[in-house]
């Protein structure tokens, strides 16, 4: 399950409530995700103006699987990106039209509205095009040709609207869509040169002119000055199928605002739109809004509803997604476009990484076995009584990081904190951790990629770009067929990544010991630089008391980097 916005899907307007994402690491161990977790309640006890949701940044592991199964606790949806979405900017809501609407009424709406861009619609809120201020000039600053009303299907009722005009003979729901229109400013005997069948004739109130024009088999006359109409006119017109139409207009107005009246469908954008979708990313259509010259961009709905508008200038105004990390601080382990996001906390017990952040945040990191401790801590400072199922998780966080106490990595505070939340949850650690780590070790079922990725990081150290798994086991049989299904994988992945080098540590934690499997054009010269040790033929290295990727091999690898 992915994660879903937990606001009005047409994205118009914010919640009073923000939600604040709370999340790990990519390929969270249980630490990750049960930090989170954790964190996201406690919030939401102490800071109710805001609304705090768990997630994750990839796929949980076996143990993970087990501990939230174990204490009745529903996994955190999938959050892959954090970057900002069309949903979080400032969507203009500028109501769709229909397409048979005049020019006139569409300049109108834009006048209106302060728009230059209107969105046409169908019944059902479908788009159908787009009309632009520049199109509308167009139509009446560059279109010469006298038929063009008739070409474009005009309604009646769009002449009537746009002349502020009465058809006193005719149907007011028929289309004026064949002939030119004309201007009788001559004699009827110079009349009849230039007037032909189906033409729009606008003229005075001279009878001799009207009824020339009727007999010319005109299809409409536009009488001007609100001049009356004869009977004899009036009838001769229904029989002759000719419609007429009064207007207080002059000659000369009427000239100038015919054009007006054509229904926007004729001039609208159809082909090719350039729409949006409230899930887009802004980074992937920052690209196309600016290759485009288009003032104005639709934006539809998951189903295709039209939404709303937006523009260039709304992506300086997006409104950013507020974000919580637990158990890291390095854009390399980060969901994805995290620094598009606000950061406005940074829990871990890491060592300070690549992250910078545009505003003074909240960033409490302690030299801890695992974040839980750290979680554990803060609910004990705010007086927050702890749940059982949330003391389950962060005992299980515990157990999982500090290998059952046995990590080098494992503080006092630690095992405190464990052998508190372990009263609370109703199990006892060294029990409850055989079940735990049997869960997560059998891995028959899991692909080679599946075990890589399940426990990986990305570590920038220097120039070197270097990738470092885990996975820990009671069972030193088990660890041996993972590394018979890991070896050939891992040269495959080398080979295509652009990672300088990869490490697996497959940790024994009844020995507490790591052989280390070792990928990469210096990764041997690092590792024997690092802890002293040649690595065998198949490039694996026996490290005895090594269990901790954070305290014991990172640190090692950093000391010993600059000498390569």
């Amino acid at each position: 399950m992915e994660i879903e916005e937990r606001k009005d899907e047409a994205g118009l307007g914010h919640p009073t409530r923000r939600t604040v994402y709370v999340v790990g690491h990519k390929n969270p161990d249980t630490d990750s995700i049960c930090s989170a977790i954790a964190y996201a309640y406690l919030k939401d006890q102490i800071c109710p103006n805001h609304q705090y949701v768990p997630a994750r940044a990839g796929q949980i592991s076996a143990e993970t699987q087990y501990v939230l199964e174990r204490f009745g606790v529903e996994t955190p949806a999938l959050l892959e990106n954090i970057g900002t979405r069309v949903k979080d900017m400032d969507i203009r809501n500028v109501p769709g039209v229909l397409s048979n609407i005049s020019l006139k009424h569409a300049w109108t709406l834009m006048m209106t509205q302060n728009v230059f861009t209107l969105p046409i619609t169908n019944e059902k809120n479908q788009l159908k095009g787009v009309i632009t201020t520049n199109d509308i000039a167009k139509s009446y600053m560059e279109e010469y040709d006298s038929a063009i009303v008739s070409v474009a299907k005009t309604p009646y009722r769009n002449i009537l609207e746009t002349l502020d005009a009465e058809m006193i003979v005719g149907d007011p729901e028929g289309y004026f869509d064949k002939g030119k229109v004309v201007i009788a400013a001559a004699n009827p005997d110079v009349m009849e040169e230039y007037i032909e069948e189906h033409d729009m004739v606008v003229l005075g109130n001279r009878y001799e002119s009207q009824l020339c024009a009727i007999e010319m088999q005109a299809g409409c006359i536009v009488v001007c000055l609100g001049a009356p109409v004869s009977r004899t006119i009036k009838r001769l017109a229904q029989e002759r199928n000719c419609t007429i139409i009064v207007t207080p207009l002059d000659t000369y107005a009427v000239a100038r605002l015919i054009n007006q009246s054509m229904p926007v469908d004729f001039f609208m954008k159809k082909d090719n739109l350039v729409t949006f979708r409230l899930a887009d990313y802004t980074e992937m259509i920052r690209d196309t809004m600016s290759k485009k010259r288009y003032r104005d961009f639709p934006i539809l709905d998951r189903s295709g509803q039209y939404v709303g508008m937006i523009s260039r200038r709304n992506l300086l105004g997006v409104h950013k997604r507020g974000l919580i990390l637990v158990d890291h601080n390095e854009v390399t382990q980060a969901v994805d476009n995290v620094l598009d996001a606000e950061i406005m906390e940074i829990i871990d017990h890491h060592r300070l990484g690549s992250l910078e952040t545009m505003s003074p945040v909240y960033f409490r990191n302690q030299p801890v076995g695992c974040t839980a401790t750290i979680i554990y801590q803060i609910f004990m400072e705010q007086g927050i009584a702890i749940p059982e199922n949330i003391a389950g998780l962060l005992c299980s966080a515990i157990i999982s990081d500090t290998l059952v106490f046995r990590s080098p990595t494992c503080t006092a505070m630690d095992i405190q904190a464990a052998r508190a939340l372990e009263k609370i949850a109703g199990i006892e650690c060294e029990s409850y951790a055989e079940k735990m780590f049997a869960a997560g070790s059998d891995l028959k079922s899991k692909t080679a990629e599946e075990i890589l990725y399940q426990d990986f990081k990305r570590f920038e150290f220097g120039d070197f770009n270097i990738g470092i798994g885990q996975i820990t086991s009671m069972n030193a049989e088990e660890l041996n067929n993972i590394k018979q299904r890991l070896l050939p994988y891992i040269r495959e992945v080398h080979a295509k990544d652009d990672m300088d080098m990869i490490f697996f540590m497959l940790t024994n934690i009844i020995r507490e010991s790591t052989q280390l499997l070792c990928f990469g054009k210096k990764s041997g010269e690092l590792v024997e630089e690092a802890f002293h040790q040649g690595s065998g033929e198949d490039g694996c290295v026996d490290l005895p008391g090594v269990v901790s990727r954070k305290k014991q091999l990172v640190p090692a690898f950093m000391m010993a980097i600059s000498q390569l």
